[in-house]
């Protein structure tokens, strides 16, 4: 135990995320290292996108990716506390409540808004450095609409629609994107007039987006402007009072919304330890992101003080990755050997949105506005999510950006938001599951189960091939009939093995169907075989598949198999019962009969039918409705669903 080596994580952002991945990662299955991650919150926040949740875009919790998703089952701790003190010589963290040693630390406790020491900005300003920031934000926008529309007073409800974002920055101009969607949902929900509202951005330097190149800078700017947005460039900001924003050239701009977003600092907390500290509250560091005095201190993310070229290092993500990855694996250098790493940046370019349905993006040395730039934000946003958290973020990304997004805020609008109630579908359910149950019924009464008369499955095989457990005499002479007559038999025999599933009940019906293909034989005819049977891709699934695995089976055993799983898709239709698994099962039953030329174009409605019950039809008027959360929350706890992050919704452990 005197071996044992404590590595203690302050800060659940970026960098203490990926730093904890990598040491993680790294001494999984070494049980004399113990990882700490301590977070004042349960959740990591994803800060490049609070303006979402502030403007009303999406909910708060697309902002929140649960610690127990990010690590499951992995080997390190995550508690949530707040420290208040570190003993650096004494090698301890101490909260109010508890103590924790370490023999290596890294330091990502983030930043704050930095406010430049203007007068009255600190006390007359909202910021957007948090999620609490955010939520503010949210709320205050919602109420102030609402006072609005109620505010008889022309110049009252003037100030109360005038709102000022300080900074043209990344944060600054995303929020501005937001502020403008917003308006128009909030305008039309209280029949206020779009054009009453003003919109500000106010900026010191002459151009907004600095960091991006002349072209896209204008873009942005024009798309803005285009969007009734007021910015004023050049501009500086030189105090704040209730109500106002002063400008250096003497404009008093009055407003009850005013967002400051014009530069951040290190935390308050990361100022006040008693390590060699650089400007702005930020810790100084070698390249292997190393304290000068402690060398079991590392710093990552916003709190790194590292100067390179006269210049502190950007506090972007990109940046708190680079930081992350030096200094996680310099500590597993220090405690197994092996090559020890600087920081080394790699930045791949920039991606800001303007609101839900427009962006400017230098990525990978592409220069792309519009959607594509949305595209790829999204796709940059989920690579992440899915190399902290699994698919199940990933999904989660998905449906908050674009299933349950409203009021079209979204690079395709609505189109994928709306929802089929799980209601209208239920006859469709049922029916579906009475069409199999009654399949598998039918396969009694032909002699599926009666296998003294032999195989009933013979004609799914190609001419010759013995299934297992048939005797040779009934092969060859089910061999004899079959042969040059395979093509010709096969199909009328897999008509009448989904006849009933296809819904030809009487002789009345038949003979309709049979007019109606006379007449529209020319155009299509949907009784033939969505593949022809004699097709070069079903000779090859059917050698491959039917007559290469399942002719090893005995026939008894396949047929008792369909059987039962026709049945039991039926049943669990009907039943509402797992009813995604039964789809998925449906599908699958569909895809084999059709790869295998059995299948006509008027049976294909299985296949769609089946995809609708995959949207969770089973729950309403179904036993879903209980077995569902009940064997999620069971699964949700296994280790297997943690490790992989193979669950859906939270965690359960």
């Amino acid at each position: 135990m005197g071996d044992k080596k404590r590595i203690l994580i302050l800060g659940g952002g970026y960098g203490g995320v990926w730093a904890g991945k990598i040491l993680e990662k790294r001494f999984r299955k070494n049980p004399e290292i113990e990882i700490t991650l301590v977070d004042m919150r349960p959740y990591h926040t994803l800060m490049t996108e609070l303006h979402e949740v502030a403007g009303w875009r999406t909910e708060p919790e697309s902002v929140q990716v649960s610690f127990k998703k990010i690590f499951g089952a992995k080997r390190i701790e995550v508690v949530t506390d707040k420290i208040e003190k570190v003993d650096f010589e004494a090698k301890r963290a101490n909260s109010a409540t508890r103590e924790y040693p370490f023999d290596y630390i890294v330091v990502g406790v983030g930043a704050e808004p930095e406010f430049f020491g203007i007068p009255g900005v600190a006390e007359n300003s909202f910021t957007l450095w948090s999620f609490d920031d955010a939520m503010k934000i949210r709320h205050h926008l919602e109420e102030t609409f609402a006072k609005a529309a109620m505010e008889p007073d022309a110049d009252k409800r003037k100030k109360l629609l005038t709102f000022v974002v300080a900074g043209a920055g990344f944060t600054g101009i995303e929020m501005i994107g937001e502020l403008l969607e917003y308006r128009d949902v909030m305008c039309a929900k209280h029949y206020l007039d779009p054009k009453e509202c003003r919109v500000i951005d106010i900026e010191a330097l002459p151009s907004i987006l600095p960091v991006l190149e002349e072209p896209l800078r204008a873009s942005a700017e024009k798309y803005l402007q285009k969007k009734g947005c007021e910015i004023k460039l050049g501009q500086a900001i030189v105090g704040a009072e209730p109500g106002k924003v002063l400008l250096k050239d003497g404009t008093v701009v009055e407003t009850d919304t005013f967002i400051w977003t014009c530069g951040v600092k290190g935390s308050s907390f990361a100022g006040s330890l008693a390590v060699p500290m650089g400007k702005r509250n930020r810790i100084e560091c070698d390249e292997e992101m190393k304290s000068p005095k402690y060398p079991y201190v590392y710093v990552v993310g916003d709190n790194a003080g590292l100067v390179r070229e006269g210049k502190p290092i950007a506090q972007i993500v990109e940046t708190a990755h680079f930081t992350a990855e030096a200094a996680a694996k310099n500590i597993i250098a220090d405690i197994a050997g092996g090559e020890r790493h600087k920081f080394t940046p790699n930045y791949h370019g920039f991606m800001v949105s303007l609101g839900g349905r427009y962006g400017v993006a230098n990525a990978g040395g592409m220069k792309t506005r519009g959607f594509i730039a949305m595209f790829m934000k999204h796709f940059i946003n989920m690579f992440y999510l899915f190399n902290i958290a699994g698919f199940n973020q990933v999904w989660e990304y998905f449906k908050h950006e674009f299933l349950d997004m409203r009021n079209r805020r979204s690079i395709v609008g609505n189109l994928f938001a709306y929802k089929v109630r799980g209601y209208w579908p239920l006859l469709l359910r049922m029916w579906l599951g009475l069409m199999w149950m009654f399949e598998g019924i039918n396969k009694i009464g032909e002699g599926w189960l009666n296998f003294a008369k032999g195989s009933s499955s013979g004609w799914m095989f190609s001419p010759g091939v013995v299934q297992a457990g048939v005797k040779v005499a009934e092969a060859t002479s089910a061999a004899s009939e079959a042969t040059g007559e395979w093509a010709a038999a096969a199909a009328p025999a897999a008509a009448d093995a989904v006849a009933a599933a296809s819904g030809a009940a009487t002789e009345a019906v038949a003979q309709a169907a049979d007019g109606a293909a006379k007449v529209f034989a020319k155009v299509w005819d949907l009784t033939k075989p969505i593949i022809d049977p004699n097709s070069g891709f079903v000779t090859w699934f059917r050698t491959t598949f039917m007559d290469g695995i399942f002719a090893y089976l005995p026939f008894q055993a396949m047929q008792i198999m369909v059987v039962v799983m026709e049945i039991a898709i039926g049943l669990a239709f009907i039943g509402g019962f797992f009813t995604w698994f039964a789809a998925v099962a449906s599908i699958g039953m569909v895809l084999l009969f059709t790869f295998s030329g059995m299948f006509a174009w008027d049976q294909a409605w299985f296949l769609f039918a089946a995809i609708v019950m995959m949207g969770g039809a089973g729950r309403a008027f179904g036993l879903d409705n209980w077995s569902v959360p009940f064997f999620k929350k069971w699964w949700n706890g296994t280790k297997f669903a943690r490790k992989w992050h193979f669950y859906g919704d939270d965690p359960t452990k």
